[in-house]
C-alpha cells in the first residue's frame, strides 16, 4: 500500500494507474491518491536473501518473480517511465510512495504578416542534450499549426528548448499567376531570431508551462545558381545552407547543368556540397541576394581530409591479441592498429555527428592507423584503448586530450600519441545501496550501481566508470595519473 504524489508539489495524485513491474497488479489510487494490494500468501522464504519468491503457471510459460517487485505509476500530464527516469518506489518499504513528475508544455501561435490563418506551417522542437560529455542542439519533435496558428508541444522534461518554423512557400497554383514572383515565409526561430545560435533558450521546470508567439513576414524568393566545376556528374551531392542552422532553406544539385539551384530571400548565406563514397569531397562558397537573382562564385570540391596516428607505446606488457581483428580481407594487421581506436565528435554546438571512419589496410602488414573522409570543422578527439591508457595526444602545440582540432580542407595532419600502462587503480565500497541480483518478470532487471571516475579541470586524468558487484564492491580500471571527483549512481 502506497500512495502516488506529484514530484513538484507532493500533492497526492488521484486516479493515477498504479502496477507492478511484472504486470500482476494494476489499479487507481483514489482520491487522496492512495492505493493497496493483497499479494498471494501461498509463499516460501528463500534461505538466501529471506525475500518472499512467488511461483505462478500461465499457458505457454512460467516464471518467478520476488516479493520485492518494482512499484510504477502513470497518468495523463505526468511523464511515462520510457519518456524520464523510471518512477520506481522503494521494494523495501512497507509504505510506498511513488512520485511522477509533471509534464512541461511549449504552446504558442503563429501570426502571418498578410494576416492569413497559419495552418500547416510545421514548427520544430530542439533540445539541449549532453551525450557522452559533450552538449548539443538535438532536433526533436514537430507540430503543424492548426487553423488558428496554434502549436503545442506536451510531455516534456525539465530543460532547455528552442523553437523554429519551417520554410513555408506561398505557391497556390489558384492565386499565383504564371510567371509572377514567388513568395515566401522564411524559417525564424523563437522569438525573431534568424538562425539557431540567436534563438532564444527556453529554460523548463518540471509542470511549466510557456507560451511562445512566433511572428512571420512573407518575403519574395529569387532564383539563384552556383557552378559546381567538379561536381559529382551522377547526382550523388548534399547542399546545404550554413548560417541557418537545423530546418532553414533547401537548394539542390542540378547534375545535368553541374550546378547548385534554388530559391532563397534576400540574405547573406555560406553554401556548403558534400559528395559521399571513394571519392568524398566538400566544397563551401558564400552568396549575397538582394532584390534580384543572383549567381554564386563557382564551388570546388576539395577531397576530405585524413588523419594520421603516430602512436608511440611505452608499456611494460605487451597488449594482448584478443582486442581487436588480427587481419582486414586477409590482410595482416598488427600494432596500435589492433587495438587503438580513435573517433571524432564535432566541437560545433550545432552538428552532433560524427567524422571520419578508420581506412582499411592498403597492402599486407599495413599497420599504419590512419582515418579518412574527414569533412573540415572543428573535432574533438576521443582515443579508447583497452590496453593502458592515452598519456599524450598532441598536433603541433595543440593538446588535443584537453582542446579540439581543426581540421581543414584536403590536409594530412599527424597526430602524435603516447600510450603508457603504469595506471593506478582504485578500489572501494558502495555501502548504502540494497544490491538485487534478481530479474523479475517481463525482463526488467533491479537497478545496479555504477561508480564514475571524473577528471578535474585542467587535469590529466581521464573519466572512466566501472560496475559495481553484488557485494557492493568496485575495481576501477587503469585510470591515468590525475584528480579526480569518484561519483556513484
Amino acid at each position: 500500500h502506497g500512495t502516488v504524489v506529484n514530484s513538484v508539489t507532493h500533492a497526492p495524485i488521484a486516479r493515477a494507474l498504479v502496477y507492478s513491474s511484472d504486470n500482476r497488479f494494476a489499479g487507481l489510487t483514489d482520491g487522496s491518491g492512495h492505493f493497496e494490494f493483497a499479494l498471494p500468501k501461498t509463499s516460501k522464504q528463500t534461505e538466501t536473501s529471506g525475500q518472499a519468491v512467488y511461483s505462478s503457471m500461465v499457458p505457454t510459460r512460467s516464471f518467478q518473480f520476488r516479493g520485492d517487485r518494482i512499484w510504477l505509476a502513470r497518468k495523463p500530464g505526468f511523464l511515462e517511465a520510457s519518456t524520464g527516469r523510471p518512477q520506481v518506489a522503494d521494494p523495501a518499504a512497507s509504505e510506498v510512495t511513488i512520485s511522477l513528475v509533471p509534464e512541461a508544455l511549449i504552446k504558442g501561435r503563429i501570426t502571418l504578416s498578410t494576416g492569413d490563418a497559419a495552418s500547416g506551417i510545421t514548427v520544430q522542437l530542439y533540445s539541449r542534450q549532453v551525450v557522452d560529455g559533450l552538449s548539443h542542439w538535438m532536433p526533436g519533435v514537430a507540430a503543424v499549426a492548426n487553423s488558428a496558428g496554434e502549436f503545442r508541444f506536451a510531455e516534456l522534461q525539465a530543460g532547455a528548448y528552442k523553437v523554429v518554423t519551417h520554410e513555408f512557400m506561398d505557391n497556390d497554383p489558384i492565386t499565383r499567376l504564371p510567371g509572377a514572383a514567388l513568395y515566401g515565409f522564411p524559417p525564424v526561430y523563437y522569438p525573431g531570431a534568424p538562425d539557431l545560435a540567436a534563438a532564444e533558450t527556453i529554460n523548463l521546470t518540471a509542470g511549466q508551462t510557456f507560451e511562445a508567439t512566433i511572428a512571420l513576414i512573407l518575403q519574395p524568393y529569387y532564383d539563384v545558381k552556383i557552378p559546381a566545376t567538379n561536381g559529382d556528374a551522377n547526382g550523388g551531392m548534399n547542399v546545404s545552407v550554413k548560417g541557418q542552422r537545423g530546418p532553414g532553406y533547401s537548394l539542390g544539385y542540378n547534375a545535368d547543368e553541374q550546378r547548385i539551384e534554388g530559391m532563397l530571400p534576400n540574405g547573406n548565406y555560406m553554401v556548403e556540397a558534400a559528395t559521399w563514397g571513394r571519392t568524398s569531397a566538400t566544397g563551401r562558397v558564400n552568396l549575397r541576394v538582394t532584390g534580384g537573382p543572383a549567381e554564386g562564385p563557382p564551388i570546388t570540391l576539395v577531397p576530405n581530409s585524413s588523419i594520421t596516428f603516430d602512436v608511440k607505446e611505452e608499456f611494460n606488457e605487451a597488449p594482448s591479441t584478443q582486442f581487436g581483428p588480427q587481419s582486414d580481407r586477409g590482410q595482416t594487421v598488427g600494432g596500435p592498429r589492433v587495438y587503438l581506436q580513435p573517433s571524432l565528435d564535432h566541437a560545433d554546438d550545432f552538428e552532433h555527428s560524427r567524422g571520419g571512419s578508420i581506412r582499411p589496410p592498403t597492402a599486407p602488414d599495413d599497420d599504419a592507423l590512419v582515418m579518412q573522409d574527414v569533412s573540415p570543422g572543428r573535432y574533438w578527439l576521443r582515443l579508447s584503448t583497452p590496453h593502458g591508457y592515452v598519456a599524450s595526444a598532441t598536433l603541433g602545440t595543440t593538446d588535443l586530450l584537453h582542446d579540439p582540432v581543426v581540421i581543414g580542407s584536403g590536409s594530412n595532419p599527424r597526430v602524435e600519441v603516447t600510450l603508457r600502462d603504469d595506471g593506478a587503480e582504485v578500489d572501494g565500497m558502495v555501502t548504502t545501496i540494497a544490491t538485487q541480483t534478481a530479474t523479475v518478470p517481463g525482463n526488467i532487471s533491479p537497478p545496479g550501481a555504477w561508480v564514475c571516475f571524473v577528471p578535474l579541470p585542467n587535469s590529466s586524468g581521464q573519466f572512466q566508470q566501472t560496475g559495481v558487484s553484488s557485494d557492493g564492491k568496485f575495481t576501477s580500471p587503469m585510470l591515468a595519473p590525475g584528480s579526480y571527483r569518484v561519483l556513484a549512481f
